[in-house]
């Protein structure tokens, strides 16, 4: 990170301090794409994973104890497995569907293994959740979905916010899978920058370093900042119960 701003380009000897590395990183093409395929595939992956994971973890929450445990084990498996495995997986899967490596791959394979985050982080939420406020909706008149809408939803939001976060970030941070499913033309930052290491190192790598490193920490915080607020909401709940 310090020698991002080093006036040279040796990764030993400090000769000054300069922001030129980040100049001309942001005047190089290739690597502007590939920023601008990190954050597409990172967007359109959480909002899918998000999406999917919600209904997902809303479907499990109602299953019998025996049938949540084990989807729930099976929703672990991704998040459990190592990168090289899935990644490698991902690519014969696509190749046995006759999809060619590009923007398609590359998202399926975001929202794949995004969706074991989503999940995780709702399910908590949905335990929280009264039991009798659902039902007492119905009962005054309310449809099936306005149910969902007006008395589930506000109250699982915080964990689908943090998943959706998470699943942003897991995505912007991802190197093995998208190096296994991305085209040519739809090489993220992660991969574009391995590729940069193979070759002559620059100091605008260390630049590139800083800024993903420093974008993925403000996300980290976000997620920890959310959790702990979540985790005092609950707890001044608890005892104004306790109290009443």
């Amino acid at each position: 990170m310090i020698f991002s701003f080093n006036d040279s380009k040796s990764r030993r000897l400090w000769n000054g301090f300069t922001t030129r590395w980040y100049t001309e990183l942001f005047q190089d093409a290739d690597i502007l794409h590939s920023l601008y395929v990190t954050l597409l595939v990172a967007v359109v992956a959480a909002a899918l994973a998000t999406l999917i994971g919600t209904v997902a973890a809303i479907g499990i929450h109602n299953m019998r104890r025996r049938t949540r445990t084990a989807y729930l084990t099976v929703n672990n498996i991704p998040m459990s497995s190592s990168d090289t495995i899935m990644g490698v997986t991902f690519m014969l899967l696509f190749a046995a569907m006759g999809l060619d490596k590009g923007y398609l791959t590359l998202i399926l394979a975001h929202v794949t293994f995004c969706i074991p985050y989503v999940i995780l982080n709702v399910m908590p939420k949905l335990r929280q959740l009264d039991k009798n406020a659902y039902e007492a909706a119905l009962d005054l008149g309310a449809t099936p979905g306005q149910a969902l809408r007006k008395v589930i939803l506000p109250e699982i939001m915080p964990g689908i916010v943090t998943g959706a976060i998470m699943a942003f970030t897991m995505s912007v941070d991802d190197f093995v899978v998208s190096y296994f499913t991305a085209g040519t033309t739809s090489q993220p930052l992660s991969v574009v920058i391995y590729s940069m290491t193979r070759h002559r190192m620059t100091p605008k790598i260390n630049a590139v370093s800083t800024i993903l490193f420093l974008f993925v920490l403000v996300l980290l915080i976000v997620i920890n900042a959310r959790q702990v607020r979540d985790e005092k909401r609950r707890e001044a709940a608890k005892r104004k119960g306790a109290s009443a």
